[in-house]
């Protein structure tokens, strides 16, 4: 298990981790309703929420459950975004992947360059055999980025989610260390 949080770097970008000082930033996208759509939670209405988002990324990495990238640009360092794992089960060697980013950087391809970068960390440092992305069916751009990087559909799972009242189906996709 990882004791201090690594700082994973592309051409473009530095993935490093969230911190209080990041708050106001990040409240930026996760306020914004089209950025949180998919996510299964309500957009934040003060950069409070953010902290509380911020302290749960810190928890899941304290406890080995997952570990959350805040996504910069090497130009300015303010975080747009962040990509990571979540729901990790060592004993199984498998972990959830998420990813979200500021609506002004859609369509440049950060996404796909961070979430290129993560999957390349879990199959390399924490052993992963298997990476899971849940994804909401009317959640198209998501479903296109992670088919761009290998992962298989594999089903729908119903009612998979109770997310802001209402039961979510949810696409199973996949993709293991020997597919890359």
């Amino acid at each position: 298990m990882e004791t201090e949080f690594p700082i994973l770097e592309t051409e473009r970008l530095i993935l490093r981790e969230a911190t209080e000082e990041d708050a106001k930033d990040m409240f930026v996208y996760l306020s914004d309703h089209l950025v949180v759509k998919h996510m299964g939670i309500s957009a934040c209405e003060s950069v409070e929420e953010v902290l509380e988002e911020i302290e749960w990324y810190k928890t899941i990495f304290k406890n080995g459950i997952g570990m959350r990238w805040g996504i910069t640009l090497k130009d300015s360092g303010r975080i747009i975004g962040s990509c990571g794992f979540l729901n990790r089960n060592p004993k199984h060697f498998r972990s959830e992947v998420g990813y979200e980013l500021s609506r002004e950087h859609w369509g440049k391809g950060i996404a796909n360059e961070a979430l290129e970068r993560v999957l390349k960390f879990g199959f390399e440092h924490l052993e992963l055999e298997r990476i899971e992305a849940l994804i909401e069916p009317q959640n198209l751009s998501s479903q296109k980025l992670v088919e761009r990087q290998g992962f298989t559909r594999e089903g729908l799972l119903r009612h998979y989610e109770y997310t802001n009242g209402k039961f979510d189906d949810l696409y199973m996709y996949s993709i293991l260390k020997g597919d890359l």
